[in-house]
């Protein structure tokens, strides 16, 4: 059996920018993962194979990432029964497009939606990593861990900022 992995796909190249996002968190919590252009519109066939290629090689969830009509989370929900997680892309009308045609599923059909842009696309991969997580301890801690570095991060922002107010500098 290989190795549990999520599985990254973008509707265009142009999404990579954005998705890269996904990539550094997977990446920085050892997450496996595979990332793919594919079209809902311009290569559905070739979309739909990689699902259920990727779906029976351990794919554990799927990331699909489009802006404008962004039928690409659906088009790979309605392939799998793995978990799908919709970013939306702004490429038009600052993504609202791109938001509303991944978040409106029909009952049966499910797609997790993030945030549009990057913040969505570093949502998606923290909450893949859970998903994978439920079934490794070790993922599960160090996304404990990355919690807690945040954290500390805004911890140690505010006790800067609380120096400086004290200091008559703001």
């Amino acid at each position: 059996m290989t190795k549990p992995f999520v599985a990254i796909l973008m509707g265009s190249d142009s999404d990579l920018p954005t998705m890269k996002a996904s990539a550094d968190v997977l990446r920085s919590l050892e997450v496996p993962f595979e990332m793919k252009v594919s079209s809902a519109h311009r290569t559905p066939v070739q979309t739909h194979d990689y699902v259920k290629d990727a779906d029976q090689r351990g794919a554990v969830a799927f990331i699909c990432a489009a802006g404008m009509a962004a039928h690409l989370a659906g088009a790979v929900a309605a392939n799998t029964t793995k978990p799908v997680i919709g970013v939306p892309i702004e490429s038009s009308l600052d993504g609202l497009d791109a938001l509303l045609s991944t978040v409106q599923m029909p009952g049966g059909i499910p797609v997790a939606t993030v945030a549009i842009g990057k913040a969505g696309a570093k949502n998606a991969a923290y909450l893949a990593s859970q998903i994978v997580a439920v079934q490794d301890p070790a993922l599960a801690e160090r996304i404990k861990a990355d919690r807690q570095a945040n954290t500390d991060a805004v911890i140690a922002k505010d006790k800067a900022l609380q120096e400086r107010l004290a200091n008559g500098e703001i």
